[in-house]
């Protein structure tokens, strides 16, 4: 496919009455695979796709008919569970493509992960799941165009940091409705603390105190972030790409380290319960699936010859912070050429593939801010430990070797800080005269964090001490892509409140970058 990639109309998400009425049930077997399951809807959590390639995508469901049962087991039966789906070119499915079933385990949190195959790339599909005679909303997806394709135009957004208890997920009612051809998410998809005292004004009982460190904890964590209507509308509307930052397992925690310094052995079980509910929760493929405490999350998605997307993980592989973390003057530490964020083997295939990937823009989906975040505007530096700035020597490997394997449009893409930022790469922060050799825009959350506001005192003393930023804001909301040939354009989208629902969305600014020339600009 050449072009342009076609556009989307909003498809209205309703309940299991509308999905119904919308869809009938005429194409569905009543086999004995379909199960009466206790309880209500099983599709309280919404549906959702993945990871898109140019010949399919992975869709996903969770069945929870009672999604805050104290269990975390979503109110169902301790039993597998036959759940059916079909994909159609079109939204009343007179035209399936494909149809199969797959088992909900509870071993799985009776998650499904239906990997589709066989798709034609760079065209819409729809797509719902069927089980105990209950139908589930409709989603839409996307396939990737073919890996040749010449591309007119991309369009997508990135979000990150959507702490429940902070106020409602408005940005994604209007994320929806946004003509977007993928979203990637850049992690804190959950956050593990107490939310009982939350600005939503919801009751929740003694199960949602205590911090989040038990498998069923996080699936019960999982399905109270899920049932936000805002994001299950993001989800039905777009294939997401996803990864995890801290918060997903725990505050700043660093390979085999947790914040609290717990013994590795208790921590690293902590950590085998966090994958496996994140994998539960989102639609990951299989690639994807943990063994204990280890999951891959590390890899690469092509769109035709206009962009390469590489999502890297910065925690799982990580040293411990320096200095004992937090912001930090004259940590030499730091600076030590062997201290890693990403480790040796994902260094190296993110280096490697460098060396090979040539679309006109190499995107890396990256989860803390990579830019140097000077927080005095004198002439000492003090420095967040945990983000690249405790990397130094790394980074400057990582930009350096993306230049010298001829990578003409670097840009990364960055959460995590609940704020927003367009700056520069510099391939040396310590160098005044260092040259430009990539772009970063760092998009601020979802809600975390509560209202927020446009500037900040923080935010003056950053622009006064990083002449590499040229934008900071600190309202809530994502970041829009276009990319073309000729421009990459990033546009702000904020609203001004999260504390109470219904806030309306603007473009606070955009920033673009030109081909061959590294670097953000004001359009």
């Amino acid at each position: 496919m050449s072009g342009k990639l076609n556009r989307r109309k909003v498809l209205g998400i309703g309940g299991a009455g509308a999905a119904a009425v919308l869809l009938g049930t005429g194409a569905w077997s009543t086999a004995a695979a379909e199960v009466r399951i206790r309880g209500g809807y099983p599709f309280s959590l919404g549906v959702a796709s993945g990871d898109p390639l140019p010949d399919g995508v992975v869709l996903w469901t969770r069945l929870a008919p009672e999604p805050l049962a104290a269990d975390g087991s979503g109110g169902m039966p301790a039993k597998p569970v036959q759940v059916q789906y079909e994909v159609a070119t079109d939204e009343s499915f007179r035209d399936v493509v494909r149809r199969g079933s797959a088992t909900a385990t509870p071993e799985l949190g009776h998650s499904v992960h239906a990997e589709i195959s066989g798709l034609q790339p760079g065209r819409d599909y729809f797509y719902r799941f069927r089980a105990a005679g209950e139908l589930s909303p409709v989603g839409r997806t996307r396939t990737a165009p073919a890996g040749a394709a010449a591309l007119a135009s991309l369009s997508f957004a990135f979000a990150s940091c959507q702490h429940w208890k902070d106020g409602f997920f408005t940005a994604y009612e209007h994320m929806a409705a946004e003509d977007l051809d993928f979203v990637v998410h850049l992690g804190d998809y959950l956050y593990e603390y107490d939310q009982t005292g939350n600005k939503r004004g919801v009751a929740l009982g003694s199960e949602f105190k205590s911090e989040t460190t038990s498998l069923d904890r996080y699936r019960l964590q999982y399905s109270l972030f899920k049932t936000d209507p805002h994001l299950q509308s993001a989800h039905a509307a777009f294939p997401w790409i996803t990864t995890m930052d801290d918060h997903e397992v725990d505050n700043n925690w660093a390979g085999e380290i947790s914040q609290d310094d717990d013994d590795p052995a208790v921590f690293l079980r902590r950590r085998a319960a966090a994958f496996q509910a994140m994998y539960e929760n989102l639609p990951l493929r299989r690639t994807a699936m943990p063994d204990g405490p280890n999951v891959r999350l590390h890899r690469r998605l092509k769109f035709g010859d206009l962009a390469d997307l590489t999502m890297i993980d910065t925690r799982q592989h990580r040293d411990d912070q320096p200095c004992g973390d937090g912001s930090k003057y004259d940590c030499d530490e730091r600076l030590d050429p062997r201290r890693t964020i990403l480790g040796e083997q994902q260094r190296e295939w993110l280096l490697d593939g460098f060396s090979w990937n040539r679309s006109t823009w190499q995107i890396l989906g990256n989860q803390a801010p990579m830019g140097e975040t000077d927080l005095d505007a004198g002439p000492a530096k003090k420095l967040f430990m945990d983000p690249w700035d405790g990397y130094v020597a790394e980074r400057n490997a990582v930009l350096a070797g993306a230049a010298h394997r001829g990578v003409r449009n670097l840009v990364v893409i960055t959460g995590d800080r609940h704020q927003n930022y367009a700056w520069d790469l510099k391939r040396d922060f310590d160098d005044p005269d260092s040259p430009t050799v990539a772009s970063e825009f760092v998009g601020t959350s979802i809600s975390s964090g509560g209202d927020g506001a446009d500037m900040t005192d923080e935010g003056r003393t950053m622009l006064a001490a990083n002449p590499h930023m040229k934008f900071f804001n600190a309202q809530r909301g994502y970041v829009r892509c276009t990319l073309t040939p000729e421009l990459w354009r990033s546009d702000y989208r904020v609203v001004p409140y999260i504390e109470r629902p219904g806030a309306p969305i603007s473009t606070r600014a955009t920033y673009v970058v030109e081909n061959g020339s590294p670097g953000v600009q004001p359009a």
